[in-house]
């Protein structure tokens, strides 16, 4: 059984929650307490499944990293957004625990002032999850 399908699984799982976190900001914005919170709930969720399909794929299938293979000014532009967005998503996930934790206890406030820091980072997280996958898989895929 080929495990090819985890990669673009695994970009479709960012790019899912990504737009579960934008709807969820419109619908806070727009004082839909509970459409923000089932949209929220469904972005950590796909959070998690992605997380939980990263590390099966890397840890068990794949076989050794895949080799960026642009070239001239995308090897740069590539690095930074793959070093950003590593660095980044490490840095998102307490942000992420604190900011339900606040709203799980109601304290809306406190989770208004951390929130106002985690959307920007995950979803700067989502978007450049599915552009190195884009950029590694489709735009400058290996031969």
């Amino acid at each position: 059984m080929s495990i090819d399908f985890i990669p673009t699984l695994n970009a479709m799982l960012n790019a899912t929650s990504g737009l579960f976190l934008i709807t969820g900001f419109l619908m806070i914005r727009r004082r839909k307490r509970e459409a923000h919170r089932f949209c929220m709930l469904a972005a950590v969720t796909a959070s998690i499944i992605f997380l939980i399909s990263y590390v099966i794929y890397h840890v068990g299938f794949a076989k050794g990293v895949t080799r960026f293979q642009g070239t001239g000014l995308a090897r740069p532009v590539y690095f930074f957004i793959l070093t950003s967005h590593t660095i980044l998503a490490v840095t998102v996930v307490p942000f992420v625990i604190l900011t339900l934790r606040r709203a799980f206890r109601q304290e809306f406030a406190r989770h208004k002032k951390i929130a106002r820091w985690t959307f920007p980072l995950w979803a700067y997280v989502s978007v450049t999850g599915v552009i190195v996958y884009l950029m590694l898989y489709h735009f400058y895929p290996s031969q």
